[in-house]
């Protein structure tokens, strides 16, 4: 079983080729989707859609945003037993502008940063094989208690991951990061979060930096792949990405980690590995919204035969 601790909230999805808003001006996009967000829970229905058996823990509102969400992870496969409704809080809402290059994010965190340790039971983490989370930045009330809950699974021979998120207050918090990325199996930062959190300017200058003691590290790229390192002595490993047309790149990350943490537990390493996450994350580019497309491991397969990287 993987248990997946974070953050739940709705996406409201505008896309077009031109969606940045103008004051006192109106704009007609291509589509609007409503879709659950939340890189915690796409990665967590991304893993139900690879075959794994998946629990989540998160709070939502009382509210129908909130019986949207769990509605949409039952919908995938992902388990909500320990979901709890609190009546005090409205269910997070994040506007997403997305173009088939980048897209931008507006959130209202509402319930968001709810969780903490007392909605997690020690006794499900102990039957866990992995424990992932999301957005590190986003949720609050975990952010202290990340290093504890990772040397405490990992004690009882479970594995960890996580992604960072951007940091909307850019405080980055790199001491914290730092400490926490030995009790990590996988951690799992995009390029531009990299960056920020070790104050560089590229990427070649990280590697240094991390800790020597690191387990193993997957940069994603974007549209130009991958890079993962496992320990200063270890070889860098980068890999292309796949030659696909986007069409929107909402939860793409977030399904690259899926496809890491299956392919992990799996025992595929290193191209193997990145290349397998690597194209779970382009099939996700290729529907609306973070969980418009789930991909089995035979669909991810079928993908890799069928495509050429960049």
């Amino acid at each position: 079983m993987i248990v997946v601790i974070g953050e739940l909230n709705v996406d409201m999805i505008v896309s077009g080729t031109d969606v940045m808003p103008e004051w006192n001006r109106e704009k007609l996009v291509d589509s609007f989707e409503l879709a659950l967000g939340s890189s915690s829970a796409i990665t967590a229905c991304a893993l139900a859609g690879l075959g794994c058996e998946v629990q989540m823990i998160s709070v939502v509102g009382a509210d129908q945003f909130g019986d949207y969400c769990l509605e949409q992870l039952r919908s995938k496969g992902v388990r909500t037993d320990y979901i709890r409704r609190d009546p005090n809080v409205q269910t997070g809402v994040t506007v997403s502008l997305s173009t088939p290059k980048d897209r931008g994010l507006l959130t209202y965190m509402g319930s968001i940063n709810a969780v903490t340790p007392e909605h997690i039971p020690a006794d499900l983490l102990t039957q866990a094989r992995h424990v992932h989370f999301g957005s590190f930045y986003l949720q609050d009330g975990m952010r202290a208690h990340w290093s504890g809950i990772f040397r405490f699974v990992r004690e009882h021979g479970a594995t960890t991951s996580f992604d960072t998120g951007w940091d909307v207050r850019n405080e980055w918090h790199r001491e914290q990061i730092h400490a926490l990325i030995p009790d990590t199996d996988l951690f799992i930062p995009s390029e531009d979060e990299l960056l920020r959190i070790y104050d560089i300017a590229a990427l070649d200058q990280v590697w240094s930096l991390l800790p020597d003691n690191r387990q193993g590290v997957a940069v994603k790229r974007g549209a130009r792949g991958a890079v993962w390192s496992s320990g200063p002595s270890e070889e860098l490993l980068a890999v292309n990405a796949f030659d696909i047309v986007p069409v929107d790149t909402t939860g793409a990350g977030d399904s690259f980690n899926a496809g890491l943490i299956y392919g992990y537990l799996a025992g595929k390493r290193g191209e193997e590995l990145l290349l397998f996450a690597n194209a779970c994350g382009a099939l996700a580019t290729q529907a609306i919204g973070g969980v418009g497309r789930v991909s089995s491991v035979q669909d991810v397969e079928a993908f890799r035969s069928a495509r050429d990287l960049r």
